[in-house]
């Protein structure tokens, strides 16, 4: 068992420090602390046969795994994260999925995802090679960031077993016994999976590609304000038609998930400190709008107040 934590350093070395830590444990990442001066964070981890199983707390933040950090990505990797304590809100290939303690959801390293956790958190997290994921889950990268309620069944049963087989890993587990349970956790899991529904886009492997593929065009462009879904579809080299047929399954049309990303990427700019001396025009400049009325429009239609409003309540509760 190894263990990391932020505590006893001095505030400006603790973010490259957690860093560094986290993408040692996990996979490549960045980490945007809620609150710099506050933050901290703690890793516990270790290696069962060829799974990895590590314990993350921290205060609020989000975590993002970019398109160079997949570039750095070692081996292809799916995360189970569990919640311990606390909340989060799982994206990747434009599904998010939120969780509070007992829940769990599947995250791939080979592809780019967010996690935004609202405040302190704890998250355990089991780290599967690909080739041993699939021989439980034909198409795991179909159930990506589609949350696994544990209230009831074999989801609950995983949710209990992972916790248990937790705590016995830190009162020296002999590693044969341990390495065996892998075996039963794997089993555990594809049974949990096996009554979750596949993600309804995906209708085929070429269309899950294509549509991957969009939606990390459209989050590495977010602040492109020329960006429609016309200039979407002409990038990716396809119609616009096929365009809005690869989002026909979907809750929305990609013009609504391109504003719906844009204002929660600005709502997380102007809460975020090292944002707080820059005006809202810039913000909204910043993620690809080009009228400040039309952004105040919108934004207070998604989140019920006007961006000023939003920013003065979230200084209010942090100052609370």
């Amino acid at each position: 068992m190894q263990s990391f934590t932020t505590s006893g350093l001095e505030p400006h070395r603790r973010l490259a420090y957690w860093n560094a830590r986290a993408g040692e444990s996990f996979s490549p990442l960045v980490s945007d602390p809620a609150d710099l001066r506050s933050f901290h964070g703690s890793i516990e981890r270790t290696a069962i046969g060829d799974l990895s199983l590590a314990e993350a707390c921290s205060e609020a933040q989000t975590v993002r795994h970019s398109r160079a950090h997949v570039a750095r990505t070692r081996g292809s990797l799916f995360f189970l994260l569990l919640q311990l304590a606390g909340e989060s809100r799982n994206r990747q290939d434009g599904r998010e999925a939120f969780l509070r303690p007992g829940d769990f959801t599947l995250c791939d390293s080979t592809r780019q995802y967010d996690i935004l956790f609202p405040g302190a958190n704890r998250m355990l997290v089991l780290g599967i090679p690909e080739a041993q994921l699939r021989r439980q889950i034909a198409c795991p990268e179909s159930l990506v960031a589609v949350p696994v309620p544990a209230g009831s069944g074999v989801a609950a049963l995983l949710s209990r077993f992972l916790r248990s087989f937790w705590v016995a890993c830190h009162q020296d587990l002999d590693p044969d016994a341990a390495a065996r349970v892998t075996v039963a956790i794997l089993d555990l899991v594809g049974a949990a999976y096996a009554q979750v529904p596949r993600a309804p886009c995906e209708r085929s492997s070429v269309a899950s590609a294509q549509r991957i593929r969009i939606l990390n065009h459209i989050q590495a462009h977010l602040h492109d304000p020329q960006l429609t879904p016309t200039r979407v579809a002409r990038s990716c080299r396809i119609t616009p038609r096929y365009l809005h047929h690869l989002f026909a399954g979907s809750e929305e049309t990609v013009g609504r998930y391109l504003l719906r990303r844009r204002l929660e990427e600005c709502a997380r700019a102007l809460v975020v400190p090292v944002q707080l001396g820059r005006t809202v025009a810039e913000i909204a400049f910043d993620h690809g709008f080009n009228s400040p009325a039309h952004f105040g429009r919108v934004f207070r239609r998604k989140f019920g107040v006007t961006p000023r409003e939003y920013r003065e309540l979230h200084a209010a509760a942090g100052r609370a």
